[in-house]
């Protein structure tokens, strides 16, 4: 197992995109504030309110969308008697853009930015972190990585598909890897399929780590009525999909051949994104109507929500690990309150059970079965 000194200074690596803008007279970086001060606005139509939610002054908020109103020659933002400030299509397009960028390319990134750390961490301390995980998306697994990189064992994160996570753990590449189970019969059947890549017999454990709520994310006021899964068949229903290999993906498609829908009559069945706030955003920018995500992820976007299952994230190890230092110290993390507290902030999250170990996934879903 990994290990980190109680002395060693580590180092971490944010890395985030850079949009340069060019005109026929002048060249300049793109400030990400203007998008979080924009995605205030289409809510609360107040500048005062979206200053503060990117937590910079009123005056600073107002300089900022009228710099960059000057630079694109155009109004980002319409001030109305008795509606406050409204964003223009201009504005809409940009708040869109900058949140799916945002989006889509986070967990590449944070990725990225963990190899990078990770390498020069070993290199300059010969010290790795403590734990290296390879987890299918989740906003409290994101939350965990933070509250622990600044503690005397980190976590490495690698965001994959939950069925390459767990390859990964065979193969050695990883000390955990996250997945994700849906409660009842769809339950089993998703059982069967991990089996194939987490067999019984003792060799691997897994640690319960926390339940979410996964259903469709709707655009706001759900104007196209979508109350279930067969209303992507409709014609007027745009739709965007998880990537192949990802859990959650593989839930839609259990819940698509249990009501025998054709995969071919659903608009946007093949457009694929690889995180639950991707998704999000494109349904928040009006480029799909519906898709299939976490409620923590539809809360962010501001979306309606149709809850469809409650999961239970896993993290799976290797038994001969279990009883280390490094994985005995994050169980104590899971247990403990200050955890509780972060993840009871996600929308959708709990911590039922959250620390828990168990001897198999087939062994803990007869467990759920049984009467």
């Amino acid at each position: 197992m990994r290990g980190v000194s109680d002395n060693v200074r580590m180092i971490h690596i944010d890395i985030r995109p850079v949009w340069r803008f060019r005109s026929e007279t002048t060249e300049r970086a793109f400030d990400f504030q203007l998008i979080a001060i924009l995605a205030e606005l289409a809510v609360s139509a107040k500048l005062t309110t979206a200053a503060d939610s990117a937590g910079i002054s009123y005056r600073h908020a107002w300089n900022l969308v009228a710099d960059w109103e000057a630079f694109f020659g155009a109004p980002l933002v319409k001030k109305s008697q008795g509606r406050g400030s409204q964003l223009t299509p201009l504005g809409k397009r940009l708040l869109w853009a900058g949140q799916r960028a945002q989006a889509r390319l986070a967990p590449d990134l944070d990725n990225l930015a963990a190899e990078f750390a990770d390498a020069l961490n070993e290199t300059l301390t010969e010290t790795v972190p403590a734990l290296l995980v390879h987890a299918s998306h989740d906003y409290a697994m994101a939350r965990l990585r933070e509250m622990l990189a600044t503690t005397n064992a980190p976590i490495g994160l690698q965001y994959k598909g939950s069925f390459d996570a767990l390859a990964s753990l065979r193969r050695g590449e990883c000390d955990l890897a996250g997945f994700h189970v849906p409660g009842g019969r769809f339950g089993s059947l998703m059982t069967r399929r991990y089996a194939e890549c987490l067999p019984a017999g003792g060799e691997y454990r897994l640690i319960s780590f926390v339940t979410r709520r996964q259903g469709l994310m709707i655009r706001a006021g759900n104007p196209k009525s979508i109350a279930g899964v067969a209303d992507l068949c409709r014609d007027d229903v745009r739709m965007i999909n998880r990537q192949r290999g990802s859990g959650t993906r593989a839930l839609l498609e259990f819940m698509i051949s249990s009501e025998g829908l054709d995969r071919s009559r659903m608009r946007g069945y093949d457009v694929e994104e690889i995180t639950h706030g991707a998704v999000a955003a494109l349904i928040a920018g009006h480029q799909a109507d519906v898709g299939i995500g976490v409620q923590a992820a539809a809360s962010q976007y501001r979306l309606d929500f149709v809850p469809l299952a409650t999961e239970r994230y896993y993290l799976a190890c290797r038994t001969a690990d279990l009883d280390g230092p490094a994985i005995q110290q994050l169980l104590g993390v899971l247990r403990g309150k200050p955890f509780a507290q972060m993840v009871r902030e996600l929308p959708g999250y709990t911590t039922e059970r959250s620390g828990e170990v168990l001897d198999s996934l087939e062994a803990e879903m007869q467990t759920q079965e049984t009467p």
